[in-house]
């Protein structure tokens, strides 16, 4: 990335990364400390992230994002200002589909001089985190290089219910939202604000029926103490392995629900912001209830500002950062709009048209 900022972000294109570690023999205590970041669509991971960052100030951290779609969008919300690496692993889910490139990107990041504190692991929300974390078991060169610190999951406390018994999923495909609170070493029970008292008490019993072993945290824009999520050792393989028995097993295969998918698309040229307004709201308020999750990074025009919105369902938000919400256009970057959906029964051409309405030259 160009600019004064000096976050480096670093786009790792499918096969390229692929230097091998070094020869450091380190013991325990010197390995790179990993935390795996998982949560259903739109619970708050990346909130959580940046919100992580900037309490690690001082320390030598990688972050790794994965994103389902072709399109990416959160490597532009990590909105921190320190020495962190953005790496970005797009079109795939990181716990099958783009697990080697995970693989070759710690390769490269097990050669740094000097080594990094810490990684942190962002998964789609659509990922089983056992797989993902079977990886720092199975692999020798990468167990030599990395301890895993503990796998943290943000469960959106607004939509969680809805999507643990979803009667939509095909028979077979796995729960990845149930998975990712089993899974958990520690829960943020995020969004509190936006539920009752007695709903909140429901989710909670619902999240212990799934994991009565992990500490829960409930959040609000999932404002965590750092020092209880980093740097805790709470991931124990060998109580791992009394629940999984097989969780070593490479050949054991999960299934995903193929009935939900990815649209994204990057446009050039400025939205009119009172038709993406409209367009926006009318969308998720006719769709909402199949559209898990919608983000973007838009240009708008008239504004130097960079605008991003954020929904989940039918909630919505827009902001700029003129509002100090995420960081402004770069001088020189191409000023594309990236607009992402994920849900079920999406037709991308339908998507695109309507947006491509939105912009100025379409008035």
């Amino acid at each position: 990335r160009t600019g004064t900022s000096p976050l480096s972000k670093i786009s790792m294109a499918f096969g390229e990364c692929v230097t091998e570690p070094g020869s450091r023999t380190p013991d325990t205590d010197a390995r790179t400390r990993v935390s795996i970041l998982t949560g259903f669509l739109g619970s708050g991971k990346t909130t959580l992230l940046n919100h992580l960052l900037r309490s690690s100030r001082g320390l030598r951290v990688a972050v790794i994002e994965n994103e389902y779609g072709e399109v990416g969008v959160d490597d532009a919300l990590v909105n921190i200002e320190t020495e962190e690496e953005v790496f970005e692993m797009n079109n795939g889910v990181v716990c099958c589909t783009v697990r080697g490139y995970l693989i070759r990107i710690l390769y490269k990041l097990a050669s740094r001089r000097p080594p990094l504190d810490y990684v942190l692991i962002e998964t789609t929300g659509l990922a089983d985190p056992a797989p993902v974390a079977q990886t720092f078991f199975v692999d020798a060169q990468i167990k030599r290089h990395y301890d895993l610190d503990a796998i943290l999951t943000v469960v959106d406390a607004r939509h969680v219910l809805a999507h643990i018994v979803d009667h939509q999923r095909p028979e077979g495909a796995e729960n990845e939202c149930q998975e990712q609170i089993g899974f958990a070493d520690k829960i943020l029970l995020n969004k509190v604000d936006l539920v009752t008292d007695a709903e909140r008490r429901m989710v909670m019993e619902r999240v212990r029926e799934i994991n009565r072993f992990a500490q829960i945290f409930e959040t609000e824009h999932a404002v965590v103490d750092a020092t209880a999520v980093l740097g805790i050792r709470a991931f124990d393989l060998s109580a791992v392995l009394r629940r999984e028995e097989d969780f070593l097993d490479t050949t054991v295969e999960h299934v995903h629900d193929d009935s939900i998918i990815s649209v994204g698309f990057a446009l050039p040229g400025a939205f009119n912001l009172v038709r993406l307004n409209a367009r926006l709201a009318t969308l998720l308020r006719e769709r909402g209830a199949d559209i898990f999750r919608s983000k973007g990074v838009l240009h708008v025009a008239g504004s130097d500002a960079r605008f991003v919105f954020q929904g989940v369902h039918m909630l919505m938000s827009l902001a700029s950062s003129e509002a100090g919400f995420g960081r402004p256009w770069e001088e020189g970057e191409p000023r594309i709009s990236r607009i992402v959906f994920i849900g079920r029964g999406l037709d991308r051409s339908e998507l695109k048209e309507k947006f491509l309405a939105c912009m100025v030259e379409h008035a």
